[in-house]
């Protein structure tokens, strides 16, 4: 515990989210320039900040008052980086396959759909767009007879858990993808595709609109905050807060302020977005207008086709890279541009000429043990951090948590993210560095024929 804490360093968000800017209309927030006072501060405004927002607002009553600081804009952090799954079942990305053992997953599989609710009941409130967010199931593609046999694996541990699949042939993900790449695949009907900027920008509006009690500041990043008395005093580059209580909603950038030093991994993964299909194109290739695949190999290829307003597009996801600086430079981005290419074309070598619109690379935090960062730091200051590469589900979960505990109240999110270990410590930065990157070039050229 201190009465100071300062940020080292800064979010840094590299390359242009095409989920933000394909969007029409973006509301945007001030930005903090003033002194204020607020009786909660939430440093960070995405699926995690939000969540507890939403929270504290309606629970807390109208007396609560609620400032929120966001470092950039709304939905142009990793919040709106993601490939927008909001996944029922049990899905680690750490391992070599998305399943552990039967308790801990029927455990993981409510939980899940709580947060699923929260995303549900929003869109319902707040009258999201259907292709915001879409409870259409996601598939677990597979290329050859190795990711056929993660997918066996993975239907007898559904089975065991009394979980609907579906098993799909060649035809079938011809069918479904217009492309005919794909070997097979499971169909799950729980998961919810996200339009992840969108939810988050329709989230943020939806609350504030309804809840006056919350202010939301864009572009003003929490630079240090200091125990005065009973209170804290956060600091951001042109104005403060004063506040009974804060809750870090800000992912690995919590170890920035000094918290779980050496214990947070910071991975970056890395997506392309295509240009809108014209007519001619979307009826060259087929297959369903709304559509999104996770490999089977957890280091293989995401997928999505979206249909939006905006345009029917393809989203590629692949590329890993470990950065405890938590920074990359503009040239990272372009080499895995050229990866997502191949990925491109090998799948669609029909749409060769479809350029990308947007790239970009979008920061995940994990633990070595893959436990979250969760629960007091100090005096009023709760963590909601570490989302294990989950945050759409698991920092909803935490948002809620933190919110629920910052009101003294008792709920079995809170019981179950407290029921952990502390995040484990990693070796030297240099032989984690080395260590980690090593480890995903190599789950990465087995998982090739996935990429």
């Amino acid at each position: 515990m201190s009465d100071h804490y300062s940020a080292k360093r800064l979010p840094v968000d590299p390359g242009q989210t095409g989920w933000l800017n394909i969007i029409e209309k973006v509301p945007s927030y001030p930005t903090l320039e003033q002194n204020i006072s607020a009786d909660w501060v939430i440093i960070g405004g995405g699926f995690t900040g939000l969540s507890a927002a939403k929270q504290l607002a309606y629970k807390g009553g109208s007396g609560l008052s609620i400032a929120l600081l966001e470092a950039s804009q709304i939905g142009a952090g990793p919040a709106g980086r993601n490939s927008g799954f909001m996944i029922d079942l049990p899905h680690a990305l750490g391992g070599d396959s998305y399943v552990g053992d039967l308790s801990s997953d029927r455990e993981q599989i409510r939980l899940n759909r709580i947060a699923q609710r929260f995303a549900t009941d929003a869109a319902k409130e707040y009258q999201m767009p259907d292709h915001c967010v879409d409870k259409s199931g996601k598939i677990n593609a597979s290329v050859d007879y190795n990711g056929q046999h993660h997918n066996d694996i993975y239907a007898k541990q559904l089975d065991e858990l009394g979980e609907t699949y579906s098993m799909l042939s060649s035809d079938d993900m011809q069918a479904i993808t217009g492309s005919q790449f794909y070997s097979g695949g499971l169909y799950t009907p729980g998961t919810i595709l996200l339009q992840p900027a969108e939810y988050i920008t329709r989230l943020a509006r939806g609350v504030c609109q309804r809840k006056p009690q919350l202010q939301i500041f864009e572009h003003s990043p929490a630079l240090s905050f200091t125990r005065v008395g009973k209170h804290w005093v956060i600091k951001t580059q042109h104005g403060s807060v004063t506040a009974e209580g804060i809750i870090i909603a800000a992912n690995g950038h919590a170890e920035s302020f000094g918290f779980y030093q050496n214990r947070l991994m910071h991975v970056f993964t890395y997506a392309s977005m295509t240009r809108p299909l014209t007519a001619s194109q979307q009826k060259m290739i087929g297959g369903d207008e709304r559509w999104g695949i996770t490999p089977s190999d957890p280091m293989g290829t995401t997928i999505r086709r979206i249909n939006t307003p905006e345009g029917n597009r393809i989203v590629i996801r692949n590329g890993w890279s470990f950065d405890p600086s938590m920074q990359i430079s503009p040239s990272r981005i372009e080499n895995y541009v050229k990866s997502h290419r191949l990925s491109f074309n090998r799948r669609y070598p029909e749409l060769h000429d479809v350029d990308f619109e947007y790239s970009w690379g979008g920061r995940l935090c994990l633990s070595r043990n893959t436990v979250p960062a969760f629960g007091w730091v100090d005096k009023n200051v709760i963590s909601a951090c570490c989302q294990n590469g989950l945050g759409t589900a698991q920092g909803t979960l935490a948002g809620m948590a933190a919110a629920d505990l910052a009101m003294d109240r008792n709920t079995e999110v809170i019981t179950y993210l407290t029921n952990h270990d502390a995040p484990s410590k990693l070796p030297p930065r240099v032989l984690s560095y080395i260590g980690a990157n090593a480890t995903i070039k190599i789950k990465e050229f087995r998982a090739r024929k996935e990429m």
